[in-house]
């Protein structure tokens, strides 16, 4: 049924767009990435419509959906704010409803002129001078004038693009395009129908399909889609992982650093550790390069097992480098692992963008000379400038906050040598399950699941802003009791300034009321030596209270913070919440973090909250955070989003990818050339993003 196209009010200007029509379409399809049979196939509905069945005008209420026919009484154009045409209906039980147009051409003053039965489709309103519709869809008919036999699909289209030109490409294409079966026989899970079929119906479902199911996107026919998506991901990702497995890296294995680190180490293992580091030790050992995942909720101890890492690699003769985010985190395992390190021999070396001149000259000859057997560093440490002599392991904390494209880069600092490094990646955002078994399906996952002992538990509480000054109260109390307080600024929008601003007011606010002697002020425009000389002095406990931007979000630990205020928790993601709160609680003192918030909240503002208030475990915090915002936000740019899962949803098809992780091994083995043909129709030229 063709719908009422928005025009200029002109009838003389109507009729030029119309004669340019095809090549407009054709370059919006083009756009939308329509080009081939199979793009337009796998371009299902948002929705549909149901045309294949009337109802009576009498049986209809405002604010059903209905599809009707009844006969022209009366077409008119009224100019009042605007030219508008008005077109009065009868059916054939005597009820009238009319019809308004903003936006017409003169092709719709044909179709509805007085006398002519028409079948029209659209919202009913209902209203002071009677029922209404406003552009609704309509056509000419006569009386024998058939129904649709199935439901009309909605596709999603861009602007220039009409339905009905999308609904004859689609339908032109489905025949053409290659949607013979792939997959031998047995590997699609029972009772989901083969792929054209599915296809078919989901294009064209008969009315007797339940709409839930289509909407839901429960009915089989959606299910074979999304097992055929998860599927090739599965395939993609071990295809990447035996690729890596032809490559080859350094034999790492230690000669006794590793047990003098351990015996210098002011504190035991936890057994999660000890594990952890052993199955690094087992990678580092073999000729195939390591690409391990190590994740660990906040204050697991992650850089101990970090440095027992290098410390295998630098034991065997080789260079360690690793790279943080940010230069406060990355200046923070610079302290860790010089304390632990220097002392037995190890010459470490600092990079980042702020090392200027001479300095830097010199650590880059260290680097590239091999003197500089630890090199620790924000991403200048990949910068071509920046070369090895023997890089043999390559570790990346907090991981999701770097490109593919940055990694590869540290990957390639070995190339020359028919080699590369073994890659470490580190995460305090513990991954959820279906995202292992899914985008991290390619990595060796070791899980650092127990926090050392002597760690407080934090008790999370949630104020409007109506009590902040109660808050700032308690800040008061607990530094008059010799205790320590973070007061976290909030996000305003993305820029760095702002929030320095709101970090500044926030400060000045503070010390007036608490004494400038006792508030320090921390953000990311201060330079290097400035923040390393607030850190510490806070470290040292001569600032009681630090007022800073997310800055703090990773790396820094002071155990005799006991207390953290987020204002404006509301801003935040709960990851970074989540992180946050992680400053606390590094001691054995009871810690509190304060979420002040002003509202009124959004949805998902209040499931943060909602979740932050009511568990401190990692691993939950993940689970919901993927609920909350989906799998593309919280992988960051692990592989720029999860825009490779089109039709598939983590959280609901579990069981899917389930069977889709089951299945991939066996056809990858058994059926290798009909596994390559199966991602190349799903993912193209999407499955090189995974091989990072």
């Amino acid at each position: 049924m063709p719908e009422a196209t928005p025009t200029p009010a002109s009838p003389a200007k109507a009729a030029k767009p119309a004669a340019a029509a095809p090549s407009g379409p054709r370059r919006a399809m083009e756009r939308l990435g329509l080009i081939r049979p199979i793009d337009l196939a796998l371009h299902l509905p948002l929705r549909y419509e149901d045309e294949t069945r009337l109802v009576r005008l009498r049986d209809a209420r405002p604010g059903d959906t209905v599809q009707f026919e009844a006969t022209v009484s009366d077409s008119r154009v009224e100019v009042r704010r605007r030219r508008q045409l008005l077109v009065s209906l009868r059916d054939d039980d005597g009820q009238t409803v009319l019809l308004r147009f903003l936006h017409f051409y003169p092709s719709h003053q044909k179709t509805l002129s007085e006398g002519r039965r028409v079948r029209v489709r659209g919202e009913l309103k209902g209203g002071l001078f009677g029922r209404e519709m406003v552009h609704p869809t309509f056509k000419a008919v006569e009386p024998d004038t058939p129904l649709a036999a199935a439901l009309t699909p909605v596709y999603p289209a861009g602007a220039g693009l009409p339905q009905a030109y999308l609904r004859k490409a689609i339908e032109a294409a489905l025949p053409r395009a290659p949607l013979h079966e792939l997959l031998p026989h047995g590997c699609v899970p029972a009772g989901l129908p083969p792929l054209r079929e599915a296809l078919t119906l989901l294009h064209h479902p008969p009315p007797s399909v339940p709409q839930q199911q289509l909407q839901e996107h429960t009915h089989p026919a959606w299910q074979r889609l999304k097992f055929e998506e998860l599927l090739a991901q599965q395939l993609s990702q071990l295809q990447s992982k035996a690729l890596r497995a032809q490559h080859r890296a350094p034999e790492l294995r230690g000669r006794g650093l590793v047990e003098r680190l351990l015996a210098a180490l002011p504190f035991a293992l936890t057994g999660a550790q000890q594990r952890v580091a052993e199955e690094i030790a087992t990678d580092l050992g073999q000729a195939q390069p390591m690409h391990r995942l190590l994740q660990g909720d906040v204050g697991s101890g992650k850089t101990v097992v970090a440095a027992l890492a290098a410390a295998v690699c630098i034991d065997a003769g080789w260079q360690c480098a690793l790279m943080a985010p940010t230069e406060l985190l990355a200046e923070q395992h610079l302290r860790k692992l010089v304390g632990w390190l220097e002392p037995l021999g190890v010459r470490v070396a600092w990079i980042t963008g702020s090392v200027k001149g001479k300095k830097r000259e010199g650590l880059l000859a260290d680097a590239a000379s091999g003197e500089a057997q630890l090199v620790v560093g924000t991403h200048a440490v990949i910068e071509d400038k920046v070369q090895f002599d023997r890089l043999g392991l390559a570790i990346v904390d907090e991981q999701h906050r770097f490109g593919v494209a940055q990694r590869l880069a540290l990957r390639r600092k070995l190339a020359e040598r028919g080699l590369e490094p073994h890659l470490l990646m580190m995460s305090a955002t513990p991954i959820p399950r279906t995202l292992a078994m899914s985008y991290y399906a390619d990595l060796d996952v070791s899980t650092l699941d127990e926090l050392p002992p002597g760690r407080s538990p934090i008790v999370t509480k949630v104020f409007g802003m109506g009590k902040r000054d109660e808050v700032i109260e308690r800040i008061a109390h607990e530094i008059d009791a010799g205790k320590q307080v973070y007061w976290v600024c909030p996000l305003i929008e993305e820029s760095e300034e702002s929030d320095l601003q709101a970090a500044t007011v926030t400060h000045a606010e503070l010390a007036d009321l608490l004494g400038p002697e006792r508030v320090g002020l921390l953000h990311g425009r201060l330079k290097a030596d400035e923040k390393a000389a607030v850190m510490a002095r806070f470290s040292a406990n001569e600032l009681p209270l630090l007022v800073a931007t997310t800055v703090i979000e990773v790396g820094v630990d002071v155990p005799n913070a006991t207390l953290m205020v987020i204002e404006h928790a509301e801003r935040f993601g709960l990851a970074q919440l989540h992180q946050l709160r992680g400053r606390v609680g590094r001691g054995a003192q009871a810690s509190v973090c304060v979420l002040l918030y002003s509202g009124p909240l959004s949805e998902s503002g209040r499931e943060r909250l909602k979740a932050m208030a009511e568990t401190t475990d990692g691993f939950e915090i993940a689970r919901r955070d993927l609920a909350i915002r989906g799998p593309g936000e919280f992988m960051g740019h692990r592989q720029s989003g999860a825009d490779l899962l089109r039709f598939a949803d983590l959280q609901d098809d579990a069981p899917l990818l389930v069977a889709a992780r089951a299945q991939a091994p066996a056809l990858l083995r058994e059926h290798p050339q009909a596994a390559q043909a199966h991602v190349q129709r799903w993912l193209g030229g999407k499955a090189e993003l995974l091989k990072a």
